[in-house]
């Protein structure tokens, strides 16, 4: 992983732990086994994403849950149970760069038809928030849930709300930052290759439960790329995946500094300690 150091000595950090990690996307199948990739202690082979099916939702919401439904719930629900705790207790922030691509290819198609009625079930999937209100019913969860977009920047833009919530609310949070490709001929418009997910179980004090320390502030630092070409291509090409090199950080459990891709002219600086 190359990239250059991060020099922001007057910047306002943003200090938290990391005690659960979920991850799914194309060759990198779930935290445990994608970290020795990650590490480059196994070769990457890219492979087509597979989307397990949601068990915690009731049958007909089951069959009507969408691509990102279904890569929320699994890149969530494994960094929540990898560490004991209840899903129902924990806000959560959702951040992703386009949502549900391929309902908004379906609602696309039929408003260019002859008929353009669109069922109440198609029209309240389409809304940016669906994923979380899934999330909601497949784990009772009542608690508060932001949900955010920022194109590419969308991991970057998750990643600093949810910091914020759990060092001014002194909570536990989990952040859900998923892409799913579109259909053609979006696709064409916005290419995103596969579906990729990172989900971050962050709290605000050390724990035995903890793999991490982050401490995030801004800088003008160049993003740090990734050392295998076909790793970088995914970290490029899936706003989501903008977070790889954080969880490649904490997979080598070393001091780490990483920057990561934000805005233009607007990068994040992360400090990574392994507890």
């Amino acid at each position: 992983m190359t990239g250059a150091t991060p020099s922001t000595p007057n910047a306002m950090a943003f200090d938290a732990y990391i005690e659960g990690i979920g991850l799914l996307g194309p060759g990198l199948t779930y935290w445990p086994d994608s970290q020795a990739i990650l590490r480059g202690h196994q070769p990457y082979h890219t492979q087509k994403t597979l989307l397990p099916s949601p068990a915690l939702l009731p049958a007909a919401e089951r069959r009507r849950s969408s691509a990102i439904v279904k890569l929320t719930l699994a890149t969530g629900l494994e960094a929540i149970t990898a560490v004991g705790l209840d899903a129902a207790c924990l806000p959560s922030v959702f951040s992703s760069s386009g949502g549900d691509g391929e309902n908004c290819h379906a609602i696309c198609e039929m408003l260019a038809s002859d008929d353009r009625r669109i069922s109440p079930t198609r029209f309240h999937n389409s809304v940016h928030n669906a994923a979380a209100g899934y999330w909601s019913i497949a784990t009772g969860a009542m608690t508060s849930s932001s949900v955010l977009c920022a194109f590419d920047a969308s991991f970057g833009a998750g990643l600093l709300e949810a910091l914020t919530q759990v060092v001014v609310d002194n909570t536990r949070i989990i952040l859900l930052a998923c892409d799913t490709p579109y259909p053609e001929p979006l696709q064409s418009a916005r290419p995103i290759p596969d579906a990729l997910g990172i989900a971050l179980l962050l709290a605000p004090h050390c724990s035995e439960r903890a793999q991490a320390k982050i401490s995030v502030s801004l800088t003008n630092a160049s993003a740090d790329l990734l050392d295998d070409a076909a790793l970088e291509k995914l970290r490029k090409t899936i706003p989501a995946a903008r977070g790889l090199p954080l969880l490649r950080a904490i997979a080598l459990r070393e001091n780490k500094h990483v920057v990561l891709d934000y805005l233009d002219h607007t990068r994040l600086a992360v400090a990574v300690a392994p507890c």
